[in-house]
């Protein structure tokens, strides 16, 4: 029976397994752990699902696989006595350049042998390509695609789609390099995580017809609130702004609820709760925790909770389940005096509210007089397949309405 490299959520494209727990050779029972595996997401243990002898382990702790791979072979029923026949003490474990038959170009480039072979059919300069298979090694997949792309000087490009559908080229790794020949610099490797953020985004400012919304929040009565529950609190809990945007956030989509929904390429979900995700920033990269059912919670629930998930984001324990889905993302930059930004959806949710800082600026009353109070921007980007221009209007309208009016968000 093979051992996969478990999928652990739709955005993890590789695993990296720290410690196996088990040797070559080990009886192993159902649920047993097997192996731990740190993703760009999380940390976990990964059991066996059936009972066995581990027959054989193809990647060794330290060794980083796309999901899917094999990384283990247990024997099970009448294949554990010969498991036992072919076992060899001396070579128990397979590495991953073994498996993947790797070897180093004079440039430090690794490639596969299929890879290889593919270059050397097509014409494709191995130099010229960023390997996207694990370590970095360059696999048949990235030769295949550089060969349809057109070539740039002598050297291969990556094409990426413009608005109106052709390809606009961008250089490689190795152009990018020689432009800054006479120039020092460090190169700082890719992780998984900093990979996976670069695919998934690309992607999602590629393929999701955004829009932008823009409008400003008077925050006079919220941080009035804000600072008299906290004096009330005598240091036992501290509310933050973004606690209360994200409560505002769950019951707009309650009162907008079109706009609660996500796409599902050949479907549209609309959802009852309100599961908001809110932006964690962690060294190298970010994670995006759900808040389930935030409208049904209180402002304290609500702080306590994305406080812990913040803390599991910057240990990265956080589980699939707690990071996965949710139909909106909040994105908060307030604290660092960003005053607005428009965010990327986060596919496939519909929409990101992004958050600036609230500043003390001109207001004009109602009588033509002007004063100076607190006042924050928001701008909603939105998938425009799922919420069009009245829709995400509408919503940020809701959410604009119930800032202005704490005390429908402590009710």
């Amino acid at each position: 029976m093979d051992i996969l490299m478990p999928q652990l959520g739709e955005t993890v494209a590789e695993g990296k397994i720290t410690t196996w727990y088990k040797s070559v050779g080990d009886t192993v029972a159902a649920g047993d752990a097997l192996f731990e595996i740190d993703t760009d997401k999380s940390s976990m243990e990964v059991p066996s699902t059936v009972p066995g002898v581990l027959a054989e382990i193809r990647v060794a702790a330290g060794a980083t696989v796309p999901v899917g791979s094999i990384v283990a072979v247990l024997s099970t029923g009448a294949s554990l006595v010969a498991a036992a026949r072919a076992f060899d003490p001396a070579n128990p474990v397979h590495t991953p350049e073994r498996n993947y038959g790797a070897a180093t170009l004079a440039s430090g480039i690794k490639v596969t042998p299929v890879a290889r072979r593919v270059a050397a059919e097509s014409g494709v300069d191995l130099n010229a390509l960023t390997g996207s298979g694990p370590d970095g090694h360059i696999v048949a997949r990235d030769v295949q695609a550089a060969a349809r792309r057109p070539r740039v000087n002598g050297g291969t490009a990556t094409a990426t789609p413009s608005a109106a559908g052709s390809s606009v080229p961008t250089l490689s790794s190795a152009q990018v390099k020689a432009l800054y020949a006479g120039v020092p610099f460090e190169e700082a490797p890719l992780d998984g995580m900093r990979r996976t953020i670069a695919r998934r985004l690309t992607e999602a400012k590629q393929s999701i017809p955004h829009f932008y919304l823009r409008a400003d929040v008077s925050m006079d009565k919220l941080v009035a609130i804000r600072g008299e529950l906290n004096a009330q609190a005598e240091g036992k809990m501290k509310l933050s702004i973004n606690d209360f945007i994200i409560k505002a956030v769950a019951l707009a989509l309650q009162r907008v609820p079109e706009a609660n929904a996500a796409w599902a390429e050949d479907s549209v979900l609309r959802f009852k709760q309100s599961d908001v995700a809110v932006a964690v920033a962690v060294e190298g990269g970010l994670f995006t925790p759900v808040i389930r059912n935030a409208e049904t919670k209180s402002i304290s629930a609500l702080s306590r909770e994305i406080k812990a998930l913040a803390q599991r984001a910057q240990g990265r324990s956080l589980k699939p389940a707690e990071y996965q889905g949710g139909s909106i993302t909040v994105s908060n930059l307030g604290m660092h005096g960003v005053r607005e930004f428009a965010a990327i959806v986060n596919p496939p949710q519909a929409a990101i509210l992004a958050v600036g800082a609230a500043e003390r600026r001109p207001v004009e009353g109602a009588d033509g007089s002007v004063r100076f109070g607190s006042v924050m921007s928001l701008t909603l980007s939105c998938d425009h397949r799922v919420i069009d221009g009245p829709l995400g209007a509408r919503l940020l309208a809701a959410v604009k309405a119930l800032l202005e009016s704490p005390p429908l968000l402590l009710a």
